[in-house]
């Protein structure tokens, strides 16, 4: 989906992901939703955005619940944001575009 919005669905993800199959990373991060579970009891995982700067500090952290989808443009429009504020002395505003 992510290289698709770019129109590059042929090219290899420019950025790591992490497959927890066995869910020990959701678990050490806190990411199971409480409310909300599978068809055989599991909490499910809460849909987590983490954003690691070069660094290696946490710049973002979103947490959607397990039911909601995430917003993409508003991870690329904050994505943009922290790049242009780690550069320059300048805040940005809600719905800031570049």
């Amino acid at each position: 989906d992510v290289m698709a919005y770019a129109n590059e669905a042929d090219s290899p993800l420019p950025y790591p992901i992490i497959a927890d199959d066995k869910r020990e990373l959701s678990v050490l991060l806190g990411m199971l939703d409480p409310d909300e579970r599978n068809k055989d009891g599991l909490p499910l995982t809460a849909r987590c955005v983490f954003v690691i700067g070069p660094d290696k500090k946490l710049k973002l952290s979103i947490l959607y619940p397990a039911t909601t989808g995430r917003n993409f443009d508003e991870i690329l429009r904050v994505i943009d944001s922290l790049q242009l504020t780690a550069q320059k002395k300048v805040a940005t505003p809600v719905d800031w575009k570049v």
